[in-house]
């Protein structure tokens, strides 16, 4: 890993952090909102690779383990890693490698650009969404004591708005591939 790896898994971390300042939407049946700090994950995944952007993350996990407000609504604090959004938060390191080893074996820079995006829209959505998912609803039913099959469908909530922070991370890492020929590539 390069300097160059590290000051762009910083940059990714800044903007996920930046991210968590956009006001969240409410649900009025349920105690978690929708942030736009989740799709920093498909970003971070299909722009910059499934190390740096695994980097990003770990990054952001250890500024809210020294309490850092860096997460959705100034939030921050070893509190957060131990309580029932955990599986959440640590699981966006793995979704971010996993957008990112999809997106670097889908998309290529000589393919056309229905077919980078489709890449691209793939990566996020398993990256982002499943893996995020599948790490998430477990720890929210062991630490919160949830049913699994509860936890499982109140997820389905935030399945629309994850859909679409995928299709804007598509939009946004094809604008990347276009217009920054000279972005390192993805390792």
């Amino acid at each position: 890993m390069t300097t160059r790896d590290l000051v762009l898994a910083a940059l990714f971390t800044a903007i996920i952090v930046v991210l968590g300042l956009i006001p969240p939407v409410p649900l009025p049946w349920l105690p978690v909102p929708i942030t736009a700090q989740s799709m920093g994950v498909m970003l971070a995944g299909c722009i910059i690779g499934a190390k740096r952007g695994a980097l990003a993350y770990a990054l952001l996990v250890v500024l809210v383990a020294i309490g850092l407000p860096v997460l959705s609504g100034g939030r921050g604090g070893l509190g957060l890693l131990m309580g029932p959004t955990a599986g959440y938060i640590f699981g966006w390191i793995v979704g971010a490698a996993v957008t990112g080893l999809l997106a670097e074996r889908l998309v290529a820079e000589r393919q056309s650009a229905v077919r980078q995006m489709a890449g691209f829209f793939l990566a996020s959505a398993i990256g982002g969404i499943l893996t995020v998912y599948a790490l998430g609803i477990p720890v929210v039913w062991l630490v919160a004591g949830t049913p699994l099959d509860t936890v499982a469908m109140g997820s389905l909530a935030f399945l629309p708005a994850d859909l679409l922070k995928a299709a804007i991370a598509t939009l946004a890492a094809r604008a990347v591939i276009i217009g920054y020929p000279l972005l390192p590539h993805r390792v």
